[in-house]
């Protein structure tokens, strides 16, 4: 496996796997994500923050990175960090446990950049999720209710997220 910066050429790919992860959360009945904007993940390639996981030339996962998430972390986002976000699995290769793939990736990634952690949420009420995530090896903290924020997507209001942080 490979990972490396994605492009704009995968774009197509990128929002498909999204579409996918959509479908699968319909089908088990989890809080959905919302439909990201195309401007958003061309922002997020073009500052080299947009990554993708290939083996055998196929895409496997993509996910994007962020050096600050104050909106979700408040005051804890005074620490040097890497966010992790936007996860979606190819559902060709679910069950490889991409997320240790990623989480290893990550943590290198902020050992590099002389972050202190690396952080990650999801949806609170999704114990499923929240269960992998500490079976993959992050440490679950807690979880927090956003507060609606004017000028914010509405996917930040009002969410209840589990939050999880693990040292660099």
């Amino acid at each position: 496996m490979h990972i490396s910066n994605s492009s704009i050429q995968d774009i197509k790919t990128i929002f498909r796997l999204f579409d996918e992860a959509v479908s699968y959360q319909k089908k088990k009945g989890f809080e959905l994500w919302p439909i990201f904007s195309h401007s958003l993940i061309e922002c997020e390639i073009k500052e080299k923050r947009h990554w993708k996981i290939l083996e055998n030339g196929k895409i496997t996962c993509v996910f994007s990175v962020m050096y600050n998430d104050p909106v979700i972390w408040g005051e804890m986002d005074k620490d040097p960090s890497v966010y992790l976000h936007r996860i979606a699995v190819n559902p060709e290769f679910k069950g490889k446990r991409m997320m240790i793939v990623i989480k290893n990736w990550a943590l290198n990634h902020a050992k590099e950049l002389n972050k202190k952690y690396l952080r990650l949420d999801t949806w609170g009420n999704n114990e499923t999720i929240r269960d992998y995530y500490i079976n993959c090896g992050f440490n679950y903290i807690g979880r927090q209710q956003l507060v609606k924020t004017e000028g914010l997507p509405e996917h930040y209001g009002g969410n209840l997220l589990s939050l999880f942080q693990n040292e660099v």
